[in-house]
């Protein structure tokens, strides 16, 4: 069983519950190690002392905040860590929300919730009552050297928290370049369109999906450490449709 990663107390009100938080994702993606072409050996990264231009063993190396240009200010971890206040191991449920209130991408990451040291009936006391009443409650968790703003929900029979992102880390879409439209569909294009989207829907199932990608990334290595030059297909060039009503008539034709 995979240990937790941090262990703290959530309170709301005058309760407290104590919990363990263990990660609910992990990263499937495909590393790979930096080596040199010629000879295949592994590249090692130093840590080199601009000023005197000496490797730095990793014991002397300090967190510097740069103040102005080639200032730094110094601050060891301790110091960093009691930044953190009470929330260094305390998640403080400020209020509680409707689900449906908080926009999809205000979330980051996701963690399972387990019950701390004798703290089962705490627990199962916010999982009921965040279940009956389909709210979600929201506060903040230091974790890591920063702050998030956090999401705890009820999911089946544990609780769930997400991480988020404060408001001022996203970008408005407004501030972007994104040219308008050039017009408005009429409302035949628009029928056609939501025929379109009804003949695809479906329940979500996300075993349903893979990283097709990373399938494909594997197969070549395996490939390659046979000694095989396998044939690299182009990527098709996207097609452009002129046309939307018969682009819509032809993607209806083709799902009948």
């Amino acid at each position: 069983m995979a240990r937790s990663i941090w262990n703290g107390t959530i309170t709301f009100g005058l309760a407290a519950v104590p919990i363990k938080v263990h990660s609910a994702t992990e990263d499937r993606s495909v590393h790979f190690h930096q080596v040199h072409a010629k000879d295949g050996a592994r590249v090692k990264q130093v840590r080199i002392c601009s000023k005197e231009g000496k490797e730095v063993p990793y014991k002397q190396v300090a967190k510097g905040y740069e103040v102005r240009a080639g200032q730094y200010v110094m601050l060891d971890q301790e110091e960093i860590d009691a930044a953190a206040g009470e929330h260094s191991k305390v998640i403080v449920l400020d209020e509680f929300v409707q689900a449906e209130e908080i926009d999809p991408v205000y979330y980051d990451r996701g963690y399972y919730l387990g019950a701390g040291k004798d703290g089962q009936d705490a627990y199962r006391l916010l999982h009921d009552a965040l279940e009956r009443s389909q709210r979600v409650g929201i506060g903040r968790w230091v974790f890591h050297n920063r702050e998030y703003l956090v999401a705890v929900r009820a999911l089946d029979r544990v609780l769930a928290l997400h991480t988020m992102r404060f408001d001022d880390e996203l970008i408005k879409a407004d501030s972007l370049d994104i040219s308008k439209p050039s017009r408005k569909p009429n409302r035949r294009e628009i029928e056609m369109a939501g025929k379109l989207v009804d003949s695809l829907h479906a329940r979500f199932d996300p075993s349903a999906f893979s990283d097709t990608y990373r399938d494909r990334v594997l197969d070549l290595i395996k490939a390659k450490a046979r000694g095989e030059e396998p044939d690299l297909p182009e990527a098709p060039e996207p097609q452009e449709s002129q046309d939307l009503m018969a682009a819509l008539e032809a993607s209806l034709g083709s799902r009948s």
